[in-house]
């Protein structure tokens, strides 16, 4: 394409970042990729630019400069009736101006050149707003200026430019560079075309360099639907969404973490002649439960966000996290990036402080959706329906919509939390919540209906991906973190993590690695279904739970593979989050009544009158009643390593009786593909049955290390069923006995030279009991997260030796 430079109208390939206040940051972002990154494999539509002189001139030559000033100049943004008029009025008038006589052959020429290199008489284009104070760090937000698509012709064009210009006086961008303390005279406008990209036929959607609830770095976020990308933006769709881990793709591996199928009921496509030229439909039945882009696609989207970021943080000299949007074109299914700027919410926050809640309080559950932040907030409900109800909106209320709105920024401010029925985490409510740190729940698909005006709920965002409502007041605690200034224990601190969700906020704490992943827990959260279900859906009879499993399964190639790659999903993130620090995870310990109540499980399980201590553990992996389930569990753990690239991951088998048991079950990882010592797997052993610890030696033999199980030791030690209510005051992991089997089975392990850990309850209930464990040399505790610091404290200020009546005992009986 060939544009002749001028001081109005210059081609996009001609603009860099230096040109940011001539261009605005985003013509000056899509610029800079398409002469720098380009040459890199980065696909950047062509086009031009229209610069903020251009928009200066229509402004003086309409004289509209001066009146302008002084239209704003006293105007109270809080008066929402004010703001609202003084807005409409000055974009009127910066609208209805006919654009100045010097501009339209630049761009009638300019537009001309772009259609004739894209093969076209009059080329479709995007009409974008590109403000010279926006997209700077500190300085961003979403949907202040407008956008046009599918404009064709000049005179289609010429309109959709002044539209454009006259958007820089929406109501929320005059909020938003009030608050910013921008003068309104010193912000101007640049425009940019260029060439759409048919993603109506295909998909689009926006990637960040960083997990956007919790800020943590070291993925990939990519979310999309299908169409043209304002469905997804303005929140009328639940999207796809994935995360990929960065430091494993650098390596070369295929590291998708985790993908979720979004329900993407309407997209927006092209409808010739009508204003702004695009229009909604519903999505096919079948598009709706299917993936918008391939794992190819994902892979390329995600390194060129790696190329694109480690572009940023160069020319800015500091790690630059990036907001990227990108389509796919539907006719030949290229791929291009549309926009990109760096992110700001997380960017700007300084320090490393981290922010948890704890529910503490029960109260029932009204309804769920994706979790927006990870703040809580309280309030009684305000129904908004359209924006006439926006003035009617307190201070302290929590904000229930179908879906806000750009124009609603001003009223978001002074909520205590925001709830909608539809939208991702990519949507404009979620986007404005996030930066302005309010707790928000996207795509609960009826809050506007469960919900009634003046109930009191809790809104909470601190509980994972899924952002719950409750009835009431809710109790929660608030912790705040520096781990820079967190204490550092004399014991390495691991956690006990069981929920992904939480893996990636949990990562940025002060620990060594994750010391217990149960996987029992990831089946029955992420997956829901008996493995053997699974593997044999036709023993399945309950028409019910065929549905439920048919349902769950849809847009897998199959039933196994579904729960492979959730399983895998699952232990990915949480792996992924603590990377390269140590994970073990720890084979499935169901028991037969809690396998049984899982969807299709009741045909599966025998019916035991103590499962405590029945059909669990390891005695389940080479039985043919679980075999196949097992190795399921095995494939899992195979595709995060060796897919993944995640070699941080250990395997941990729970509940092993005997040393026999223990050959049957490694030869079954063996012939699953998980070799002990082979690309690094090491496997370690639960430490939970008195056998465990008398015979320690010999099964260190077969294991790299042991983890205590406190909670079983102390169940088989005092003879007491862990789950009886009626001998719960005799249950004590402090009980001398169980406390001398701890002490025998680290010296035991440390004389064979093995490391030791330990991943029950006891040391997060009781501090002295971690002091006392400290005091054995034990090699690492895991800790439930609010236990962690703690402890670490506890430790670090009173370490101290094990009791002195332990010790000889211990070396008698152990030698």
């Amino acid at each position: 394409m060939t544009v002749t430079s001028s001081g109005y109208v210059v081609p996009l390939s001609s603009v860099t970042l230096a040109d940011l206040e001539r261009v605005g940051g985003k013509n000056a972002s899509l610029g800079e990729m398409l002469h720098a990154l380009a040459p890199r494999g980065v696909r950047v539509p062509e086009g031009f630019v229209l610069t903020a002189d251009a928009f200066r001139l229509h402004l003086r030559e309409a004289k509209l400069t001066g009146w302008i000033e002084q239209t704003l100049a006293g105007l109270d943004v809080r008066d929402v009736r004010a703001l609202a008029e003084v807005g409409q009025a000055i974009r009127t008038r910066v609208r209805e101006a006919p654009l100045p006589s010097v501009l339209v052959p630049q761009l009638t020429a300019a537009y001309a050149a772009l259609s004739r290199s894209c093969g076209d008489a009059e080329t479709d284009v995007a009409v974008r707003s590109s403000a010279t104070a926006e997209d700077l760090p500190g300085a961003s937000f979403a949907g202040q200026h407008e956008t046009y698509l599918n404009v064709r012709g000049v005179p289609a064009l010429d309109a959709a430019i002044r539209a454009c210009f006259a958007s820089l006086y929406t109501d929320r961008a005059i909020v938003y560079r009030t608050e910013k303390g921008f003068a309104h005279s010193r912000v101007a406008l640049s425009v940019g075309v260029q060439k759409m990209v048919r993603s109506d036929l295909g998909s689009a959607g926006v990637i960040f360099t960083l997990d956007t609830e919790s800020g943590f770095r070291d993925v990939v976020l990519i979310s999309g639907a299908w169409g043209i990308a304002e469905s997804l933006v303005q929140g009328r769709v639940v999207p796809d969404e994935y995360w990929v881990h960065k430091p494993t793709l650098r390596a070369g591996f295929r590291s998708i973490l985790r993908r979720e199928c979004g329900t993407k009921v309407v997209k927006l496509v092209y409808a010739e002649g009508d204003g702004r030229a695009v229009r909604e439909v519903p999505v096919a039945e079948a598009d709706r439960h299917r993936f918008v882009l391939t794992d190819d696609e994902l892979i390329t989207l995600a390194r060129w966000a790696l190329v694109i970021e480690d572009h940023y943080s160069r020319t800015a000299g500091r790690p630059t996290p990036m907001d990227i949007e990108w389509a796919r074109d539907g006719r030949n299914g290229e791929l291009f990036i549309v926009q990109a700027r760096p992110e700001t919410v997380h960017a700007a926050k300084t320090g490393a402080r981290l922010e948890l809640f704890h529910r503490k309080g029960k109260g029932r559950l009204l309804l769920a959706g994706k979790s927006v932040g990870q703040r809580v907030g309280t309030g009684p409900v305000r129904l908004v329906r359209a924006a006439e109800g926006l003035s009617e909106v307190q201070p302290g209320e929590v904000l229930v919509a179908r879906m806000t709105d750009p124009d609603w920024e001003p009223v978001l401010q002074r909520v205590a939390a925001v709830v909608t029925d539809e939208g991702g985490r990519t949507c404009h409510a979620a986007i404005v919540s996030r930066e302005l740190g309010i707790p928000c729940v996207v795509g609960t698909g009826s809050a506007t209906t469960t919900l009634t005006a003046g109930q009191v709920v809790t809104v909470s965002c601190a509980e994972g991906d899924e952002g719950r409502i409750y009835e009431g007041v809710v109790e929660f605690t608030r912790e705040e973190i520096d781990p820079a200034t967190a204490p550092r224990s004399p014991v390495p601190l691991m956690l006990n993590v069981a929920n992904p969700d939480r893996a990636f906020a949990l990562a940025q704490l002060p620990s060594a690695g994750v010391g217990l992943l149960r996987i029992e827990f990831v089946i029955s959260g992420w997956i829901g279904i008996h493995p053997m279900a699974l593997v044999h859906p036709d023993r399945v009879t309950d028409a019910g739970a065929q549905a439920g499993i048919a349902a769950r399964c849809r847009g897998y190639a199959s039933p196994t593979a579904f729960f492979i790659e959730r399983l895998a999903s699952g232990i990915g993130q949480i792996a992924g989050a603590f990377y390269p620090r140590p994970v073990i995870v720890r084979f499935s310990d169901f028991k037969t009544n809690e396998y049984a109540h899982l969807l299709g499980g009741a045909g599966f399980e025998p019916s035991e009158s103590n499962p405590m201590i029945g059909f669990r553990g390891a005695s389940r992996y080479y039985d043919e009643r679980y075999r196949e389930g097992f190795a399921l569990e095995c494939a899992a753990v195979r595709r995060v390593r060796e897919v993944m690239g995640l070699t941080n991951l250990k395997v941990m088998i729970p509940f092993c009786r005997t040393l026999g048991e223990a050959g049957k079950v490694l030869a079954e990882l063996e012939g699953n593909g998980l070799r002990r010592g082979e690309n690094g797997l090491e496997v370690y052993v639960m430490c939970e049955i008195p056998n465990n610890v008398i015979l320690a030696t010999e099964f260190a033999e077969l294991f790299d290390g042991f983890s205590i199980g406190s909670n079983d030791l102390t169940q088989l030690a005092l003879g007491i069923d862990r789950d009886s209510e009626l001998l719960a005051p005799l249950f004590d992991e402090r009980d001398p006995g169980v406390k001398r089997l701890i002490s025998m089975v680290v010296t035991a392990a440390h004389r064979a030279g093995r490391p030791v850990g330990i991943c029950g309850q006891a040391p997060s209930d009781y501090p002295e009991f971690a002091e006392f464990l400290a005091g054995l040399g034990i090699d690492s505790m895991s800790l439930n997260a609010d236990a962690l610091l703690g402890v670490a404290a506890r430790l670090a200020r009173n370490a101290s030796p094990a009791e002195p009546s332990d010790l000889p005992a211990l070396a008698t009986v152990a030698g």
